[in-house]
Order: C-alpha cells, then sequence, then structure tokens
C-alpha cells in the first residue's frame, strides 16, 4: 500500500537545494548533501544517490536530466561515496561526492544534479524536485577556471495594465550570452493607487527573488502579485538587476474581476434601458390629442 502523501512522517529533505562552487583543472574537489528524515518518521528510510546532467529547455527553464552537453559533461567527472543507505527516524546522512576535473577542462559553466531517491517511494520534500515527486534534486552549479565570458541583457520587464484574475503576474526576460551561469534579482512593489500606501509585500516580508540564467540560454521569468483585493487600481513597480544593469517599469494596474464586470454590464443595460422606456413614455404623454 502507497504511504499517505499527506502524512509529514513520509517526508525527506535534501540540503542544500543547490551549491555554487569553483573548480581549477587538474585538481579534486570534495562536497557533501545531506540527506534527513524527521523524529516522527514511522520506519527506516532507505536512500540512493545518483548523479545526472542538467540542462534546460525553453525560456520557462524545463529541466533536462537526461541529455548530456557540453555544459553538463560534469557528470562524468562526479563520484559518490556510499550512495546507498538506510536512515533511522531523525538520522541524516552526510553523502560526500567528489569532483575529478580533467587536465583540459575548459573554462566556464558546468552543470549536474545529484539525485536522491528511493525505491520505497516515500513522498519527498524541500529541495528541487523535478518529475518524479519522490525524487530530489540537489543542483551543482561549477565555475570551471579558465577563460570566463560573461555577456548577456535585459530583454523584457512587463507589468500589464489590466487584471480580470488574481494573481496578478508581471514578468521579466533575459538573456545569457556568455559561457557561465549568471545571478537575476526581480524585485516587485505594489501601492494603493489612490492611498499611495505599499500593500505588497507586507511590513518585515522581502520580496527579491534570485533566479539563475544558464549560459547559452534566455530565461522568462514571472512573478505573482498576490494577497491583494481582486478589486482595485494599483501602482506597479518592477526593479530588475542583471549583469551590472537595472531596468525599473512603473504601471497603473487596474484590478477588475469578470463577475463585477458582468454586474456593471448588467446594471448599465437597465439603466440605459430604463431611461429609454422612460424617454418614451414622457414622449407619449405629450402627444396631441385629435378630436
Amino acid at each position: 500500500m502507497d504511504p499517505d502523501v499527506n502524512d509529514e512522517s513520509n517526508i525527506f529533505t535534501v540540503t542544500p537545494m543547490s551549491q555554487k562552487i569553483t573548480l581549477e583543472p587538474g585538481f579534486t574537489y570534495t562536497g557533501e548533501i545531506i540527506v534527513a528524515i524527521p523524529v516522527n518518521a514511522k520506519r527506516n528510510f532507505s536512500y540512493r544517490v545518483s548523479v545526472a546532467p542538467y540542462n534546460v529547455i525553453g525560456e520557462d527553464y524545463y529541466a533536462d536530466l537526461t541529455n548530456i552537453s557540453k555544459t553538463s559533461a560534469i557528470v562524468d567527472w562526479i563520484t559518490i561515496d556510499n550512495p546507498t543507505g538506510t536512515l533511522a527516524p531523525n538520522e541524516l546522512a552526510h553523502v560526500k561526492f567528489h569532483i575529478n576535473v580533467p587536465s583540459d577542462a575548459g573554462g566556464g559553466g558546468q552543470y549536474a544534479a545529484l539525485m536522491v531517491g528511493s525505491d520505497e517511494q516515500q513522498m519527498a520534500g524541500d529541495g528541487i524536485s523535478v518529475g518524479n515527486v519522490f525524487e530530489l534534486a540537489s543542483i551543482i552549479y561549477a565555475e570551471v577556471e579558465g577563460e570566463i565570458i560573461h555577456e548577456g541583457e535585459i530583454l523584457e520587464n512587463t507589468i500589464p495594465e489590466f487584471s480580470s484574475v488574481l494573481p496578478i503576474r508581471v514578468a521579466a526576460s533575459v538573456t545569457n550570452n556568455g559561457n557561465i551561469h549568471e545571478t537575476a534579482r526581480v524585485f516587485v512593489t505594489v501601492e494603493d493607487a489612490w492611498r499611495s500606501t505599499q500593500i505588497y509585500p507586507a511590513p518585515g516580508e522581502t520580496n527579491g527573488v534570485e533566479e539563475e540564467i544558464m549560459p547559452g540560454t534566455t530565461r522568462y521569468i514571472t512573478r505573482d502579485i498576490d494577497g491583494i483585493s481582486p478589486l482595485g487600481i494599483y501602482r506597479v513597480k518592477q526593479d530588475v538587476i542583471y549583469m551590472g544593469e537595472r531596468d525599473t517599469t512603473t504601471q497603473i494596474v487596474v484590478a477588475c474581476p469578470v463577475w463585477f464586470m458582468v454586474l456593471m454590464i448588467v446594471v448599465l443595460s437597465s439603466v440605459i434601458v430604463g431611461v429609454v422606456l422612460a424617454i418614451r413614455r414622457h414622449r407619449e404623454k405629450r402627444k396631441p390629442i385629435v378630436v
């Protein structure tokens, strides 16, 4: 019988979710990931760790963990100590891995995913879920020393003028023409247009996100603004910071749900019909009586 996916005792975690490292040709790098299960687990957890290439497909960045490219050749350099094991409740495993960098490795980015799964199909938590909810990945973003090319730009920074549903979605697009991963930072703020008071993010909360942009790709980044009234007029501001460039867009957004628009149409139509009928009645009363 499959475990209850809502049972927290079946959750396992993998940390870190990602790690950025620097590699030197001809040398070996040693790192680790941590696999853990909670104290309230009802049984032991058997895990296995493997290595997969990490590539992305399209501007929405769907993970490709199958095909080896020139930027995921690192999978052949990685070995894992004790790739299988069993954990008792509240135990954790420090799984070490080694990256043996060839002496002729070219400079630039190399990317792999350390995949953690279980034949027992325990429900997964934390980390990056890729394809199978019972398998997690810790992504390796590696920079191999050598000729590094930083080249890219912000292509788009857009905010809609009108939104009929929540969340309001803003978007940005950035491209990376270099040979190493870059980081794009996106910040969004929302004010009530009438009172000029900030309503998003809430006081004490941060609204910035960081997204990794893989070499030779363009990434489409979306942000959903939720937790605000579906009916209102807002001043939305989005800052995109990338490769030393900052692009800021501010837009007045009218949020109006479909049901409210339909109601307004019905009310307006009723008013128009009422006015037309009133005019007709008035004209009929003023018609002269012919004897």
